[in-house]
């Protein structure tokens, strides 16, 4: 360990191991001090998230202790969440996308174009008078954010979606809209894998989307890097959102694309079920997944995502043995 000082008022939580034994760590820039003498793990910090936000700040502003090189620890996810709230079609790009992309009756440039916009106009629509479209996801899928991640056998048309999370801070039940971000305790990066070809059931179709089977395997929500505190992400519309496969670019887009802003998705999902403190509620991905290329990820793909001021997270994609 060595002793660090003059540390920057910007810090982050995560979940750390040395030797295979987890502790909850704040980071202040390459370095990061062991939390366990405060709260066992970063779950029992966000519970008590009033308490916990200005001792962080004091400790982050403080030399009088122990820090531990980043480069010197695995990192893990940021936090195991009791529960999990997706957002469905909630950029207006990758919902136009998506649409085209299921449809092969589109045979010229000038019936992509009629097909695009009348899509488009069915998204202004429903951001002014829709509601959002949630599901639930499982903890189990949750994976770090260095974690190989295993191609299931059964598809071959796994696909990429990187996501803006939000973490709750305080417990959250029938909130409003102008609540939302008061409940919020910070941000960190969801990367949704999605097998394609088993979104939709066609032993019948009128069950619609089959959001089990195509999201839960294990691995496919890896999390992190970090934790970052609202206090230090600014604008959770203005962000950017970045993945490339083998240091191809293929989504580059921002969060202002949303049709329902975080605060709307917090306040929906909170009509429904109680949010309590380390819930996630995912915002949705934005344009550029591997369905509208055609191309799926393969064993030896190396996917890196970032978001503007949350870290990056790199993921080796293996085929299932």
């Amino acid at each position: 360990m060595e002793t660090y000082s003059q540390p920057s008022r910007t810090f982050a939580l995560s979940t750390f191991a040395i030797d295979a034994e987890e502790f909850p760590g704040l980071v202040v820039g390459e370095h990061v001090l062991d939390l366990r003498g405060h709260w066992p793990s970063v779950d029992a910090v966000l519970r008590e998230w009033d308490r916990a936000e200005p001792v962080l700040v004091e400790l982050a502003n403080s030399s009088d202790h122990p820090w531990i090189a980043l480069s010197d620890l695995a990192v893990r996810a940021p936090l195991r969440p009791r529960q999990v709230i997706q957002s469905g079609a909630n950029y207006r790009t990758h919902v136009v996308d998506l649409a085209v992309a299921h449809r092969d009756d589109l045979t010229t440039p000038e019936a992509v174009a009629a097909a695009r916009a009348e899509v488009g106009a069915m998204m202004d629509e429903r951001a002014a008078k829709g509601t959002p479209y949630l599901f639930t996801g499982l903890p189990s899928a949750v994976a770090g954010p260095y974690d190989d991640l295993v191609l299931p056998g059964y598809s071959d048309r796994n696909d990429w979606e990187l996501e803006l999370a939000v973490v709750i801070g305080r417990p959250a039940f029938r909130i409003t809209r102008e609540e939302a971000l008061d409940h919020v305790a910070g941000y960190t990066i969801c990367n949704d894998v999605t097998s394609r070809d088993l979104v939709f059931r066609k032993d019948m179709k009128e069950i619609g989307t089959d959001w089990f089977r195509s999201k839960n395997a294990p691995g496919f929500l890896p999390l992190g890097p970090f934790l970052v505190p609202a206090r230090f992400v600014g604008d959770p519309g203005d962000l950017q959102v970045t993945l490339t496969v083998n240091g191809e670019v293929m989504q580059d887009e921002s969060t202002k694309d949303m049709l329902f802003d975080v605060a709307a998705l917090v306040s929906a999902a909170s009509q429904i079920v109680r949010l309590e403190p380390g819930d996630l509620v995912l915002t949705g991905s934005p344009a550029g997944n591997g369905i509208a290329f055609g191309r799926f990820l393969r064993d030896g793909d190396v996917m890196e995502g970032t978001i503007t001021g949350l870290g990056t997270q790199r993921i080796v994609c293996r085929s299932e043995a």
